[in-house]
């Protein structure tokens, strides 16, 4: 599960500076497909780093970054898709990708933190790790 998640992070950011390239060159479009992209690739680069976590408060920072960054990506999406600058059938499923990973990596804070009150550091990220995420 965590390498398909990996996979699947990287494989999103491909998709967005694919969708990226798609757009007008307009002035607008310069600064939204600057921020689109960096915020995308962050996930993936943020949820790699915290399976290199070295403590669960690490783990669970870049984890909170990961979020952050799927929910800017989300909004710099709506943006495109507002302005009409990007197609609706190509947004929408990059969209919904992201929302999907956004909920994932949600649900994953949520129960990590709920384990954190029971289980010693060590164990609660052998946990995590052993279950992929």
């Amino acid at each position: 599960m965590k390498e398909q998640l990996k996979l699947r992070c990287k494989l999103f950011a491909l998709s967005v500076i694919e969708m990226t390239e798609g757009l007008p060159r307009k002035n607008a479009t310069f600064p939204i497909c600057n921020q689109i992209i960096r915020s995308s690739t962050s996930i993936g680069a943020n949820y790699r780093a915290a399976l290199r976590a070295r403590s669960k408060a690490e783990f669970l920072s870049k984890l909170g970054i990961v979020e952050e960054e799927a929910d800017e990506t989300l909004y710099w999406l709506e943006l495109i898709k507002d302005s009409g600058l990007g197609e609706t059938s190509v947004i929408d499923p990059i969209w919904k990708e992201c929302n999907e990973l956004l909920s994932i990596f949600v649900a994953t804070i949520k129960t990590s933190k709920e384990n954190q009150k029971n289980l010693p550091e060590a164990q609660l990220i052998n946990q995590i790790l052993r279950q992929g995420l």
